[in-house]
């Protein structure tokens, strides 16, 4: 389920998608769930952004083809 984030003077997209979705490589989502601000590179304060869902990390943190495999 998606949440909300309201900005603070001087948010950027990837703190936000760091601090609220665990990495800056969802930057991309972030910006594509809030597309109407797409062209804000630093934010003023009271922004309400859309928060998108992260997919769940895989066991053991890595996805399956860079996982050993135990019989190995």
């Amino acid at each position: 389920m998606s949440k909300t984030y309201v900005t603070v003077q001087g948010d950027m997209w990837d703190v936000i998608a760091h601090q609220e979705m665990g990495s800056t490589s969802h930057t991309d989502k972030l910006i594509t769930a809030n597309m109407a601000r797409c062209n804000t590179f630093i934010f003023p304060a009271g922004v309400e952004l859309t928060i998108p869902d992260v997919p769940t990390p895989p066991p053991g943190g890595m996805p399956p083809w860079k996982q050993v495999s135990e019989h190995e």
